[in-house]
Formats: C-alpha cells, sequence, structure tokens
C-alpha cells in the first residue's frame, strides 16, 4: 500500500517556475515506478512524465519535455516534478501516482495509487 500527497501547486505566470512535491508513504515506495499526469477541466488524464524506481531512468510526454524535470529522493520517501517556462496550457490538477510496471507504459489504469491532486494555474 502506498498513500500519495502532493503539494507546491500554485499561481505563476508564463515563462515562470513551479516545484511539485509528492510525499509517499508505505514500505514499497522505493519498489515503485512514480509518474506525474494532470487533468484539464473537461479533458481526461494526461501523461507528464515518470521517473523508475532507481531513478535512473525518466520518460516524458512530447508536451513537457525539455521543460519538465522528474527526479525523486528515496530516504525522504518523496518525488518532485520540477516546471520551468510554464505555458496557459499546462494549467491543470496535477497528480503523483505510483506503479508497480514500466515508466513507459503511459496509461493511467496501469497506476495503482494517486494522490489527491494539486492545482497549478498558468496565467497573468
Amino acid at each position: 500500500q502506498v498513500q500519495l500527497v502532493e503539494s507546491g501547486g500554485g499561481l505563476v505566470q508564463p515563462g515562470g517556475s513551479l516545484r511539485l512535491s509528492c510525499a509517499a508513504s508505505g514500505r514499497t515506495f522505493s519498489r515503485h515506478a512514480m509518474g506525474w499526469f494532470r487533468r484539464a477541466p473537461g479533458k481526461e488524464h494526461e501523461f507528464v512524465g515518470a521517473i523508475g524506481w532507481a531513478g535512473a531512468s525518466t520518460y516524458y510526454a512530447d508536451s513537457v519535455k525539455g521543460r519538465f524535470t522528474v527526479s525523486r529522493d528515496n530516504a525522504k520517501n518523496t518525488v518532485y516534478l520540477q516546471m520551468n517556462s510554464l505555458k496557459p496550457e499546462d494549467t491543470a490538477v496535477y497528480y503523483c501516482a505510483a506503479s508497480p510496471g514500466s515508466i513507459y507504459d503511459t496509461k493511467a489504469k496501469t497506476y495503482d495509487y494517486w494522490g489527491q491532486g494539486t492545482q497549478v494555474t498558468v496565467s497573468t
């Protein structure tokens, strides 16, 4: 069992940066790949990026590649999403999620555990 709590969302101007954190509890956190998804109003969950259990491998959606970075600290049971050069179209509720599978499987249904989400709004 893994429990996830996101934090760090807020309002930021276009071109700005935010760092989201996802604190995990549960003994199996370090054995799970961790992903970030987002959901804009009226849309489905969209894969953003993921990191392998050891932190050595990452994978990103084309829409965020080069702007967003996923990292993790297994000693602190925390995963991060650094978001730079933010655009209005990045506005969404951002969720972290845990999966026993591959970081290259981007379907939301493959993730077993989800946080409650944190709102990110990019606007002037």
